[in-house]
Protein backbone atom coordinates (compact mmCIF):
# COMPACT_ATOMS: atom_id res chain seq x y z
CA UNK A 1 0.00 0.00 0.00
CA UNK A 2 1.06 3.67 -0.36
CA UNK A 3 1.73 6.04 2.70
CA UNK A 4 -1.50 7.64 2.66
CA UNK A 5 -0.10 10.38 5.52
CA UNK A 6 2.25 11.94 2.54
CA UNK A 7 -0.97 12.83 0.74
CA UNK A 8 -4.43 13.94 -0.08
CA UNK A 9 -6.78 11.72 1.95
CA UNK A 10 -8.31 9.57 -1.19
CA UNK A 11 -12.16 9.50 -0.76
CA UNK A 12 -14.24 7.11 -3.06
CA UNK A 13 -16.70 8.50 -5.03
CA UNK A 14 -19.56 5.99 -7.09
CA UNK A 15 -20.82 7.15 -9.81
CA UNK A 16 -24.36 8.73 -9.44
CA UNK A 17 -26.45 6.63 -11.72
CA UNK A 18 -25.94 3.62 -14.28
CA UNK A 19 -28.39 4.17 -16.52
CA UNK A 20 -28.69 7.72 -16.99
CA UNK A 21 -25.19 8.52 -18.28
CA UNK A 22 -25.99 12.07 -19.01
CA UNK A 23 -27.09 12.71 -15.66
CA UNK A 24 -24.15 10.70 -13.77
CA UNK A 25 -21.59 12.61 -16.08
CA UNK A 26 -22.97 16.39 -15.16
CA UNK A 27 -23.47 15.49 -11.69
CA UNK A 28 -20.96 13.35 -10.82
CA UNK A 29 -17.93 16.48 -11.49
CA UNK A 30 -19.49 18.87 -8.88
CA UNK A 31 -18.72 15.66 -6.16
CA UNK A 32 -15.74 15.19 -7.33
CA UNK A 33 -14.25 18.98 -7.25
CA UNK A 34 -15.72 19.84 -3.70
CA UNK A 35 -13.74 17.10 -2.63
CA UNK A 36 -10.62 18.30 -3.73
CA UNK A 37 -11.64 21.80 -2.92
CA UNK A 38 -11.84 20.83 0.25
CA UNK A 39 -8.02 18.86 0.31
CA UNK A 40 -9.25 15.64 -0.79
CA UNK A 41 -8.11 13.30 -4.01
CA UNK A 42 -11.45 11.88 -5.43
CA UNK A 43 -11.36 8.44 -6.54
CA UNK A 44 -14.29 7.50 -8.92
CA UNK A 45 -16.27 4.11 -8.89
CA UNK A 46 -17.73 2.64 -12.03
CA UNK A 47 -20.82 1.03 -11.06
CA UNK A 48 -19.76 -1.44 -13.12
CA UNK A 49 -17.13 -3.50 -11.06
CA UNK A 50 -17.80 -6.64 -9.31
CA UNK A 51 -17.85 -6.78 -5.40
CA UNK A 52 -14.43 -7.83 -5.00
CA UNK A 53 -12.67 -4.73 -8.10
CA UNK A 54 -14.19 -1.97 -6.05
CA UNK A 55 -12.85 -3.65 -3.31
CA UNK A 56 -9.68 -3.22 -4.31
CA UNK A 57 -10.19 -0.21 -6.25
CA UNK A 58 -10.90 1.60 -2.39
CA UNK A 59 -8.57 -0.35 -0.55
CA UNK A 60 -6.31 2.78 -0.22
CA UNK A 61 -9.70 5.05 0.52
CA UNK A 62 -9.64 7.00 3.84
CA UNK A 63 -13.55 7.71 3.18
CA UNK A 64 -16.35 7.31 1.24
CA UNK A 65 -18.86 10.02 -0.22
CA UNK A 66 -22.54 8.57 -1.16
CA UNK A 67 -23.66 11.04 -3.93
CA UNK A 68 -27.46 11.58 -4.85
CA UNK A 69 -29.10 9.82 -7.69
CA UNK A 70 -32.45 9.66 -9.89
CA UNK A 71 -32.67 6.19 -8.83
CA UNK A 72 -34.88 5.62 -5.51
CA UNK A 73 -33.84 2.50 -3.11
CA UNK A 74 -35.93 -0.29 -3.45
CA UNK A 75 -39.18 -0.27 -1.14
CA UNK A 76 -38.58 -4.25 -0.97
CA UNK A 77 -35.14 -3.62 0.98
CA UNK A 78 -37.63 -1.88 4.06
CA UNK A 79 -40.39 -3.92 3.59
CA UNK A 80 -42.63 -1.98 1.66
CA UNK A 81 -44.72 -2.14 -1.44
CA UNK A 82 -43.76 0.02 -4.41
CA UNK A 83 -45.45 4.48 -3.95
CA UNK A 84 -46.79 5.34 -7.80
CA UNK A 85 -44.47 7.87 -7.60
CA UNK A 86 -41.18 6.06 -6.21
CA UNK A 87 -38.63 6.00 -9.41
CA UNK A 88 -37.12 2.61 -10.63
CA UNK A 89 -34.24 1.38 -8.54
CA UNK A 90 -30.64 1.23 -9.26
CA UNK A 91 -29.49 -2.54 -8.48
CA UNK A 92 -25.90 -1.60 -9.72
CA UNK A 93 -25.73 1.99 -7.40
CA UNK A 94 -27.19 0.07 -4.23
CA UNK A 95 -24.54 -3.33 -4.92
CA UNK A 96 -21.72 -0.66 -4.64
CA UNK A 97 -23.56 1.48 -1.88
CA UNK A 98 -23.42 -1.84 0.40
CA UNK A 99 -20.07 -2.49 -0.49
CA UNK A 100 -18.42 0.69 0.17
CA UNK A 101 -20.80 1.09 3.33
CA UNK A 102 -19.58 -2.28 4.49
CA UNK A 103 -15.96 -1.23 4.25
CA UNK A 104 -16.47 1.88 5.90
CA UNK A 105 -18.22 0.35 8.92
CA UNK A 106 -15.44 -2.44 8.77
CA UNK A 107 -12.78 -0.07 9.13
CA UNK A 108 -14.42 3.00 10.58
CA UNK A 109 -13.51 5.02 7.19
CA UNK A 110 -15.47 7.98 7.26
CA UNK A 111 -19.00 8.55 5.35
CA UNK A 112 -20.36 11.74 3.53
CA UNK A 113 -24.00 11.12 2.25
CA UNK A 114 -26.13 13.50 0.18
CA UNK A 115 -29.50 12.86 -0.65
CA UNK A 116 -30.09 10.01 -2.23
CA UNK A 117 -26.88 8.79 -0.31
CA UNK A 118 -28.66 9.43 3.20
CA UNK A 119 -31.32 7.03 1.76
CA UNK A 120 -29.43 4.58 1.01
CA UNK A 121 -27.35 4.65 4.17
CA UNK A 122 -30.65 4.82 5.95
CA UNK A 123 -31.80 1.64 4.46
CA UNK A 124 -28.52 -0.09 4.70
CA UNK A 125 -28.63 0.48 8.52
CA UNK A 126 -32.46 -1.14 8.87
CA UNK A 127 -34.39 1.90 8.11
CA UNK A 128 -37.07 3.18 6.59
CA UNK A 129 -38.42 5.95 3.85
CA UNK A 130 -40.98 8.10 3.23
CA UNK A 131 -41.53 7.43 -0.48
CA UNK A 132 -43.24 10.61 -1.47
CA UNK A 133 -43.37 13.75 0.50
CA UNK A 134 -46.46 15.10 0.68
CA UNK A 135 -46.05 18.92 2.46
CA UNK A 136 -46.74 22.92 1.62
CA UNK A 137 -42.96 22.85 1.35
CA UNK A 138 -41.36 22.06 -2.18
CA UNK A 139 -38.96 20.08 -1.50
CA UNK A 140 -37.57 19.19 -4.97
CA UNK A 141 -37.50 22.93 -7.00
CA UNK A 142 -34.14 21.62 -8.49
CA UNK A 143 -30.66 22.34 -8.78
CA UNK A 144 -31.94 26.07 -10.27
CA UNK A 145 -32.91 26.93 -6.71
CA UNK A 146 -30.13 27.93 -4.50
CA UNK A 147 -32.30 28.53 -0.77
CA UNK A 148 -35.35 26.25 -1.29
CA UNK A 149 -36.33 26.59 2.46
CA UNK A 150 -34.18 26.39 5.84
CA UNK A 151 -33.11 23.46 8.67
CA UNK A 152 -32.94 23.53 12.05
CA UNK A 153 -30.14 21.53 13.40
CA UNK A 154 -29.94 20.03 16.75
CA UNK A 155 -28.15 21.68 19.56
CA UNK A 156 -25.10 19.93 20.61
CA UNK A 157 -24.99 17.28 17.34
CA UNK A 158 -21.86 17.37 15.55
CA UNK A 159 -22.89 18.60 12.80
CA UNK A 160 -23.96 22.09 14.39
CA UNK A 161 -20.71 21.70 15.63
CA UNK A 162 -19.18 21.51 12.10
CA UNK A 163 -21.22 24.85 11.31
CA UNK A 164 -19.95 26.59 14.12
CA UNK A 165 -22.51 26.57 16.45
CA UNK A 166 -21.92 27.59 19.68
CA UNK A 167 -20.94 25.12 22.11
CA UNK A 168 -24.19 22.73 22.87
CA UNK A 169 -26.00 25.35 21.00
CA UNK A 170 -27.97 24.44 17.32
CA UNK A 171 -28.52 26.40 13.95
CA UNK A 172 -30.42 27.38 11.44
CA UNK A 173 -29.35 27.27 8.05
CA UNK A 174 -30.87 27.91 4.31
CA UNK A 175 -30.42 24.88 2.00
CA UNK A 176 -31.24 23.66 -1.74
CA UNK A 177 -33.52 20.88 -2.38
CA UNK A 178 -33.85 18.00 -5.13
CA UNK A 179 -35.35 15.20 -3.04
CA UNK A 180 -39.05 13.41 -3.02
CA UNK A 181 -38.36 11.00 -0.44
CA UNK A 182 -36.69 11.32 2.73
CA UNK A 183 -35.69 9.45 6.19
CA UNK A 184 -38.96 8.01 7.94
CA UNK A 185 -37.49 5.15 10.71
CA UNK A 186 -34.17 6.18 11.40
CA UNK A 187 -31.89 2.96 11.37
CA UNK A 188 -29.88 1.56 13.61
CA UNK A 189 -26.60 3.67 14.66
CA UNK A 190 -28.10 6.94 13.13
CA UNK A 191 -30.00 9.95 14.49
CA UNK A 192 -31.82 12.95 13.39
CA UNK A 193 -29.67 16.08 13.29
CA UNK A 194 -31.82 18.29 11.30
CA UNK A 195 -35.30 19.08 10.26
CA UNK A 196 -37.25 21.40 7.72
CA UNK A 197 -38.28 24.12 9.59
CA UNK A 198 -41.64 24.39 7.96
CA UNK A 199 -42.89 20.38 8.12
CA UNK A 200 -40.32 18.69 9.85
CA UNK A 201 -38.83 16.67 6.84
CA UNK A 202 -35.60 14.83 8.12
CA UNK A 203 -33.21 16.50 6.80
CA UNK A 204 -29.59 15.13 8.52
CA UNK A 205 -28.91 12.25 10.47
CA UNK A 206 -25.85 11.27 11.64
CA UNK A 207 -23.69 8.27 13.18
CA UNK A 208 -24.06 7.78 17.14
CA UNK A 209 -20.89 5.74 17.25
CA UNK A 210 -18.16 7.39 18.74
CA UNK A 211 -15.06 8.29 16.83
CA UNK A 212 -16.57 7.34 13.22
CA UNK A 213 -17.47 9.94 11.24
CA UNK A 214 -20.73 9.76 9.70
CA UNK A 215 -22.62 12.13 8.28
CA UNK A 216 -25.53 12.29 5.49
CA UNK A 217 -27.83 15.47 4.14
CA UNK A 218 -30.47 15.60 2.06
CA UNK A 219 -29.72 18.77 0.28
CA UNK A 220 -27.02 18.90 -2.25
CA UNK A 221 -23.88 21.10 -0.46
CA UNK A 222 -21.87 20.62 -3.41
CA UNK A 223 -23.67 23.10 -5.34
CA UNK A 224 -23.51 25.68 -2.79
CA UNK A 225 -19.85 25.45 -1.94
CA UNK A 226 -19.21 28.51 -5.04
CA UNK A 227 -22.28 30.32 -4.32
CA UNK A 228 -22.45 33.40 -2.02
CA UNK A 229 -21.03 33.12 1.36
CA UNK A 230 -24.41 32.60 3.44
CA UNK A 231 -24.77 29.42 0.90
CA UNK A 232 -21.43 28.82 0.50
CA UNK A 233 -19.50 28.57 3.72
CA UNK A 234 -21.65 25.79 5.30
CA UNK A 235 -21.18 23.59 2.48
CA UNK A 236 -17.76 24.15 2.58
CA UNK A 237 -17.23 23.20 6.63
CA UNK A 238 -19.15 19.80 5.66
CA UNK A 239 -16.16 18.87 3.51
CA UNK A 240 -13.64 20.57 5.38
CA UNK A 241 -14.73 18.39 8.56
CA UNK A 242 -15.40 15.06 5.99
CA UNK A 243 -11.57 15.61 4.41
CA UNK A 244 -10.66 16.20 7.81
CA UNK A 245 -11.88 13.13 9.54
CA UNK A 246 -10.11 10.97 6.53
CA UNK A 247 -7.16 12.35 6.73
CA UNK A 248 -7.10 11.98 10.97
CA UNK A 249 -7.50 8.25 9.95
CA UNK A 250 -5.13 8.35 7.31
CA UNK A 251 -2.28 9.63 9.94
CA UNK A 252 -3.56 7.20 12.88
CA UNK A 253 -3.73 3.91 10.26
CA UNK A 254 -1.38 4.08 7.59
CA UNK A 255 -1.17 1.72 4.45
Amino acid sequence: MMDRTASAPRIAVPVPHSGDREYAERALPQYLDAVREAGGEPVRIELDLTPSEVMKQIEDCDGILLPGSRADVDPQKYGEATHEKTAPADPKRDRVDRVLLQDAYDLHKPVLGICYGLQSLNVYRAGTLVQHIESVINHSPGRGVANAHSVDVAPGSKLAGILGASAGGGKTLPVNSSHHQSADAVGDGLRVVARSVEDGVIEAVEGTAPGHFLLAVQWHPERSVRDEPRLAEPARAIFRAFIEAARERARVQPG
